[in-house]
């Protein structure tokens, strides 16, 4: 986050240069951390201290291009509306001004004096947050929030809370009393948490404070704040308030949003052009091409006539207004990455600026036929950007409409906040024609309906309005993909040393499409050094597939997970648990749901049902 005021940097003669704001430093965390974890709007605890991260209103001003470079994904750009994406500043002994956060929740207690209030009212000196009465006791921020569904956030309503029996004072506590807050350490729940006031009302423990109706059965409304942007007024909310636990994650759940730079957009020529594109697209002839070249890019021979044309050649074909491209246009990008995949794309054939290079394997491939793989491809070397689009509270990303999303800043920007993974990992295609065989029997088709009806009633009890809730996806290609993806990540994490958090899924699912992507999800933790690039090697693919096949026969919690009727969150797995099928979720695109080993390799009452039955394992 921010420097210390203290830390100077040399400027490029060698002598000592100011950052850019005398700001105080609160702390650090990863850059991946700030898109995943603490993004904008995202509560961070600092020792003692409690933060919000700040909007990126005025950011492209304070974060420095060499600590905050700017990333260019093409495809995803297009897609989310923006010019480019900004990497968070670093937060090295180096860096200089950092992330911007601000003080929140805004009520603290005192664990000495036991005083309630809001901060300014224990008048703590600049840059400390302590009673003064208590000879500078450590403040302890408020443990509890007001959030809604639209992704407003507030203090929680401590006055209103205690005095509902009294509600002659005013909402700010003009009671003529002074609140305190105490632990009567009878037990750990709600009810040893009391607050009380000096003005005589009867006092009162935060026991029910978590039910859906207890705000609103004290008549307390949203108020529509959004502290995280400086200056944001606030809007009208509809939505009930909930109260929330200040480290709970329904307090914030990023949007994220990702697409692998593929051909023709990851030789880095399309980086080069960033700057220039909106004046080429607007050109209708090759000349008039040329000649900005000429001016723009004197001496690069580079840049060529030929290479801009086939990309504004390629832009056009891609576009989401085509009547070729389907409507969903975060689809689309993964039937370009499919595509893609399967065709590969040979660093022979390519310079080494090169980001996507994916090669078939020399060795022979009819060893893997009998596991119904169709074509497997090694993806020696790709880039993924995860941009930040927005983020939630309380509701699930994937059951909120684009309306219920909170916005980064108070103003459109042209940029969203992105890191990006270079990394490598094995494409695996399965044979659609034996896919559909297999789909078409009565008993896979019973159990993922079983599947589905359950993942279609979680996504209605997520959703804010019903109404607007997609369909689940779960089909029987989807099941048996994602699941066989899962299986294989566990077995390549004890084959080839990955830790299973260090690899990730990518799932190609549709009508259109079979195939997964297993790749490394931390450039920074596990390296991008060939060896899941040497799970790919038919002979070892086949041999880490029956190896994962025999490990899926068995559970250590069978026989109840592989007779299981339902599992997992809102009963949307089936035979999956954490024992056997499960990953850390941020391996899994879609949060460890939508699970079912048995249709990999049947059940004991139906041996049939899996779609590697006939495979000796």
């Amino acid at each position: 986050m921010t420097p210390p005021r203290e830390r100077r940097r040399r400027g490029t003669d060698g002598t000592p240069s100011a950052p850019r704001l005398d700001l105080p430093r609160r702390g650090s965390v990863r850059r991946a951390q700030m898109i995943t974890t603490y993004g904008v709007g995202s509560l961070i605890a600092v020792d003692n201290e409690s933060f919000i991260v700040s909007g990126i209103d005025g950011a492209h001003r304070s974060w420095q291009v060499d600590e905050a470079p700017i990333i260019h994904e093409h495809r995803l750009a297009r897609v989310l509306g923006v010019r480019h994406f900004r990497l968070p500043p670093a937060s090295g002994d180096g860096s200089r001004d950092g992330v911007r956060v601000r003080r929140f929740p805004l009520w603290h207690s005192c664990p000495q004096c036991k005083s309630l209030q809001h901060v300014r009212g224990f008048n703590p000196p600049p840059g400390k947050n302590v009673c003064t009465t208590c000879d500078e006791e450590p403040l302890v921020p408020s443990r509890f929030v007001v959030a809604c569904e639209d992704g407003h956030l507030d203090d929680f309503p401590y006055w209103k809370w205690l005095h509902r029996g009294n509600r002659e004072g005013s909402s700010t506590g003009l009671c003529g009393g002074r609140m305190s807050l105490r632990f009567s350490g009878r037990s750990a729940s709600l009810r040893s948490i009391v607050v009380s006031c000096t003005c005589g009302v009867p006092d009162v423990s935060m026991e029910g404070a978590f039910r859906s109706s207890a705000l609103g059965e004290l008549k307390v409304r949203c108020e529509g704040r959004r502290p995280w942007l400086e200056g944001a007024p606030a809007e009208f909310c509809s939505k009930s308030p909930r109260t929330l636990q200040r480290g709970s994650s329904a307090v914030w759940q990023p949007v994220l949003k990702s697409a692998l730079s593929i051909p023709p957009w990851s030789d880095g020529l399309a980086a080069k052009l960033a700057e220039h594109w909106e004046d080429l697209r607007g050109y209708s002839s090759r000349m008039e091409i040329e000649i900005h070249l000429k001016g723009a890019f004197r001496g690069d021979d580079s840049v060529s006539v030929d290479a801009v044309m086939d990309l504004l050649a390629a832009e056009q074909e891609e576009d989401p207004a085509s009547e070729n491209i389907a409507t969903d246009s975060h689809q689309t990008l993964r039937r370009q990455e499919y595509q893609q995949l399967s065709a590969g794309n040979a660093l022979r054939e390519k310079g080494h600026e090169e980001q996507f290079v994916c090669e078939p394997p020399v060795s022979d491939a009819s060893v893997l036929a009998p596991f119904g793989v169709e074509r497997t491809m090694l993806v020696k070397r790709l880039r993924e950007v995860r941009a930040l689009k927005a983020f939630t509270r309380i509701a699930n990303p994937e059951t909120s409409s684009e309306g219920h999303e909170a916005a980064l800043s108070l103003n459109p920007t042209d940029w969203l906040p992105a890191m990006e993974v270079h990394g490598e990992g094995v494409f695996v295609r399965l044979a659609e024609d034996r896919l559909d065989d297999w789909a078409a029997l009565d008993a896979v088709a019973r159990r993922v309906q079983r599947m589905r009806d359950n993942h279609d009633r979680l996504l209605r009890e997520r959703a804010t309005d019903p109404s607007e809730v997609p369909d689940s996806p779960a089909t029987p290609r989807l099941v048996l993909l994602h699941t066989l993806a899962h299986v294989l990540i566990n077995e390549w994490s004890l084959e080839a040393g990955y830790p299973a958090g260090a690899l990730r899924e990518r799932l190609y699912a549709d009508p259109r499409m079979a195939g997964f992507l297993v790749y490394t999800a931390t450039s920074d933790s596990a390296g991008s050094l060939g060896g899941v690039v040497a799970q790919g090697e038919p002979a070892r693919l086949a041999e880490s597939l029956r190896s994962a096949l025999r490990r899926a026969h068995w559970c250590s919690a069978d026989p109840l997970c592989i007779e299981s009727r339902s599992s997992g969150a809102g009963g949307a797995n089936l035979a999956a648990c954490h024992a056997c099928a499960m990953l850390p979720e941020t391996s899994c695109e879609y949060n460890n749901i939508l699970l079912d080993r048995a249709l990999l390799i049947g059940t004991p009452d139906d041996p049939e049902l899996g779609f590697f039955s006939s495979t000796q394992v």
